[in-house]
């Protein structure tokens, strides 16, 4: 792997006690992939990409990038930022504002003849689709065109890492996604491996190759966009990626094999399904997301309608059965049912993912 994290912990004050911001994090990463650290403030996902810069010490594990520790807790060893030849974008893009979009481009590149100097920010105004700017100021540059001249200013020096710090979080929700998905692409093209924080779910399913979900300074997850959202390792993220709630339910031995059954009736013929034996007396909470109900007049199983959201394409509803439990599900948005009314719906659950039963 060409960046490994290994039971990385990084923390803050010397006092005996103090919560770790970062407690046992792995991962790992490829060349020419892109990770993704996603979770809510104050879970340490910055912390750790800090680490990563040489920018925090760590409190123990270590990171080897290409084969190269640079840190490691255990025998002391500590490089320094300016020696791992790790480029970063942050927030506020930092751009020189008395320098045009070429000069900002070239600043990290001065050492360079000036010929070579010339044609690495071509290349690079090339990349991001700015040849056209090169003379202009920052500030003559929309949010997404400045973010854009920020990132070819990191991958300008060929830096063996990017690290980008909630680079769009500044820019309205349609231009998040989709520069992410243009920062993808550049980054893919130029073949950079890269390490990327954002609090956004869509940002990181259109960025990301893998992503992590961090609670508490905890590493849940490491995992691909399809395998987070379908089998989430820990509660936390089943609750954080998507739209779902739990449901009480208890898994039977049926004549085909196991069964669950639920206030919406019984889900079976299902991949992976726990056996009854995986919880006393088989039972457990389910996760039903939004996309395991489907509005079905025909059925027998209704639920009233408390809220909706309009999706453009679809709303997303959440229901209370006559049980009291609640579920959520998209509808397509010409199904445009009133908040107190009762429709059929029924489960069509591909993937069983259940958790001991919580306390109540």
């Amino acid at each position: 792997m060409f960046l490994s994290l290994e039971s990385v912990t990084v923390r803050y004050g010397r006092a005996a006690g103090t919560r770790a911001a970062v407690d046992g994090a792995s991962l790992a990463l490829a060349a020419g992939q892109i990770g993704v650290l996603i979770g809510p403030s104050g879970c340490g996902k910055t912390s750790l990409l800090r680490s990563v810069a040489g920018l925090e010490r760590l409190a123990g594990g270590r990171i080897v990038i290409d084969g190269q520790v640079m840190s490691d807790a255990t025998v002391g060893v500590h490089l320094n930022p300016e020696v791992r030849r790790i480029g970063m974008v942050f927030q506020d893009y930092a751009l020189f504002p008395h320098l045009s979009v070429a000069d900002n481009i070239g600043f990290g590149v001065a050492h360079l003849p000036r010929g070579e100097r010339a044609a690495r920010v071509q290349q690079m105004l090339d990349l991001v689709g700015l040849s056209h700017a090169a003379r202009r100021a920052p500030h003559q540059l929309s949010g997404g065109q400045q973010q854009r001249v920020a990132l070819a200013r990191a991958l300008a020096p060929k830096p063996q890492l990017l690290l980008l710090d909630e680079p769009f979080s500044s820019l309205d929700v349609d231009l998040r996604e989709r520069l992410a998905q243009e920062v993808r692409g550049i980054l893919k093209e130029s073949g950079t491996t890269a390490l990327f924080v954002t609090h956004d779910q869509l940002e990181a399913f259109a960025v990301g190759d893998l992503i992590g979900v961090m609670n508490h300074g905890h590493l849940d997850q490491w995992d691909d966009a399809y395998t987070l959202y379908h089998r989430p390792a820990t509660r936390f993220v089943a609750q954080f990626i998507g739209h779902g709630v739990f449901t009480p339910a208890q898994i039977v031995a049926c004549d085909h094999g196991p069964c669950v059954h639920t206030p919406l009736g019984e889900l079976a013929d299902l991949a992976e399904c726990p056996l009854p034996l995986a919880y006393p007396d088989g039972q457990c909470d389910v996760l039903l997301r939004a996309d395991d109900i489907v509005h079905d007049d025909a059925s027998p199983v209704k639920a009233q309608i408390e809220r909706k959201a309009f999706r453009g394409s679809e709303f997303l509803l959440t229901l209370r059965l006559a049980s009291g439990d609640r579920v959520m599900a998209h509808v397509p948005s010409h199904h445009d049912h009133e908040v107190g009314e009762w429709i059929g719906i029924r489960p069509a659950v591909d993937h069983v993912v259940t958790f001991s039963r919580e306390a109540t």
